[in-house]
């Protein structure tokens, strides 16, 4: 007979750690990718001069990369001057650095306009993270110490191609597999053993151009499990069990060559921007055995931006070049749009939408169709200074275990946004 006081206290350790691991954002817009926080008892509005801050750092690194984080730990990606990339990993409680791993230079550093810098964000699983750097090296990394499991190169191990701006993506973890998209001629998408590193299967997707800047996400579809993606040329689905192309939307395709926002998938229906172009659904039918894309509507005023959207009980939120939008996800009819604080990136969590500025600021929104809503909006302090007029606060606010954290570069800020 185990003893009562054992099964309580089993019971509470199951229930603390099932709540720990809801609070984690372990990769890419948290758990299932599509930038939604399960966090719960968060603060509703915001005080005048914002949340309480906890901590910030201006140990980060340059970089774009948003944190990973799992526990006691956060993970990103950073550089130092060209030659140096790198994963580092920080307490979550004081933003203390633990340990850092080299993984390679930064790609393309005479791109135009110049962003040259460290921009995915790692993804973890189990005792490990994988990271894609810049120039295309794929790591993975023992989460304790940071000690390298095994390396690939995108551009050498499989003939890949970025775009202007360098490998962006944030690899996927799928059961055994890590998805990434190489963009080359063969190998627009692999798969690769997350154990050693081995190729299970490439696939080229006919026309879909080299590699863009947004994530892999998995949907299933037509009773078929798909990894789709925005390449430069369209958005894209192939088979996850053999890399077997499906199908080509090529209507999102940005004008500027900056395919960046990650498509959001419900059920047969996807929605995918592509910047200076506009944004719009696709559903998807299965015709003689193949899947066939029927655009359901698609307009220059439809979000784009770099911030990507979020799907909430119907409605999507996301910005275009100015202003915060909502719409009806499956029709496209406006609900409402304000200026806000310019463009955005989002993560929803409980009721809200945490909307960090590329201008540097801060807001929290309302989640609902019935008209814009602030609850708060604050600056952090001490943002560093910018790469010419075209560069941005571009990192995606995370909401992870009652914090919220914020990256301007080499700058993190932690904020208590958990309701007392």
């Amino acid at each position: 007979t185990i003893p009562g006081g054992f099964v309580q206290t089993l019971l509470l350790t199951s229930l603390t750690a099932s709540l720990a691991s809801g609070a984690d954002w372990p990769q890419w817009r948290g758990p299932n990718r599509d930038g939604i926080s399960r966090e719960t008892g968060l603060l509703k509005e915001w005080p005048k001069d914002g949340p309480h801050l906890v901590w910030q750092t201006k140990e980060a690194g340059r970089g774009y990369s948003t944190p990973a984080v799992e526990g006691d730990y956060l993970y990103l990606l950073g550089n130092e001057g060209t030659e140096n990339e790198f994963v580092r990993a920080l307490k979550v409680k004081d933003g203390q650095i633990t340990w850092t791993t080299r993984i390679g230079k930064v790609g393309n550093p005479d791109q135009q306009p110049s962003f040259p810098t460290a921009r995915s964000t790692p993804t973890i699983d189990g005792k490990n993270l994988y990271a894609l750097g810049s120039d295309g090296d794929l790591v993975c990394l023992e989460k304790k110490g940071g000690k390298v499991v095994w390396k690939k190169n995108l551009r050498t191990d499989f003939e890949g191609k970025p775009g202007t701006w360098a490998y962006s993506e944030s690899p996927l973890v799928d059961g055994e597999r890590v998805i990434c998209s190489p963009g080359g001629t063969e190998t627009s998408l692999v798969a690769l053993d997350k154990k050693t590193g081995n190729l299970i299967w490439k696939s080229a997707a006919p026309g879909a151009g080299v590699a863009s800047y947004s994530s892999i996400v998995v949907g299933d579809i037509g009773h078929t499990r798909q990894y789709v993606q925005l390449m430069q040329k369209g958005l894209v689905g192939v088979e996850a069990s053999d890399g077997k192309f499906l199908w080509r939307w090529d209507k999102p395709v940005s004008k500027y060559g900056a395919n960046i926002p990650t498509p959001v998938v419900q059920g047969d229906e996807i929605y995918a921007g592509a910047a200076g172009t506009g944004g719009g659904l696709v559903r998807l039918r299965k015709e003689d055995g193949a899947f066939k894309p029927d655009q359901v509507y698609f307009t220059p005023k439809m979000p784009a931006g770099i911030g990507s959207t979020v799907l909430i009980d119907g409605s999507l939120y996301g910005n275009n070049a100015h202003d915060l939008l909502c719409l009806d996800f499956k029709t496209g009819e406006v609900k409402w749009e304000n200026p806000s604080i310019g463009a955005v990136s989002i993560t929803f969590a409980e009721g809200l939408l945490y909307t960090y500025g590329e201008n540097g600021q801060m807001a929290l929104v309302e989640a609902t169709p019935n008209g814009y809503h602030e609850k708060g909006r604050f600056t952090p302090p001490g943002h560093p200074p910018h790469s010419g007029d075209m560069e941005k606060s571009w990192a995606y606010p995370v909401v992870s275990g009652g914090r919220l954290y914020l990256r301007d570069h080499e700058v993190l800020w932690c904020y208590d946004v958990k309701r007392r």
